[in-house]
């Protein structure tokens, strides 16, 4: 038995090409040599470019903050990103990319260009730029870090 498009929630149909987008940009990196796991790559893509705070982290990723930790830990023992301390809050730190994490950036845009070239073949430009102004309409209401 087939499950229809229709029988599927609106966050499923909008996870499944994500993923696929997601599976790209990892598979690209494992190619130059970087076997960097999901759970990694998910908190890493949610640093800030100046920086984040561990609790922005692991509200934006939807962790605790011990898991979170544990990723981080393993991305900074990799050299993707170092921690310093936050010089607005002594308690707190920033998490902030290094040159080798933003090697994995540079290495992610042509994947992320070329799954979106593929997606914009088959839907057509004008229904791409309906899909992106409802997608960026809706983060107005979903996306933590947009207010």
């Amino acid at each position: 038995m087939t499950t229809s498009d229709h029988d599927l929630n609106l966050g499923l149909l909008l996870f499944i090409p994500y993923r696929a987008l997601e599976s790209a940009v990892l598979a690209t990196l494992r190619e130059h040599g970087h076997d960097l796991p999901l759970s990694d790559a998910r908190v890493f893509q949610r640093i800030g470019p100046d920086g984040s705070r561990m609790s922005e982290l692991a509200e934006a990723a939807q962790l605790t903050k011990q898991t979170l930790t544990s990723i981080v830990d393993r991305l900074e023992r990799a050299g993707y990103v170092t921690r310093q301390p936050d010089p607005d809050d002594a308690r707190a730190r920033i998490v902030t990319i290094t040159d080798k994490g933003r090697e994995l950036v540079e290495l992610s845009i042509p994947a992320v260009t070329a799954v979106e070239a593929r997606w914009e073949e088959h839907l057509g430009r004008a229904r791409t730029d309906q899909l992106r102004r409802i997608l960026a309409d809706l983060r107005e209401i979903t996306d933590l870090r947009w207010s």
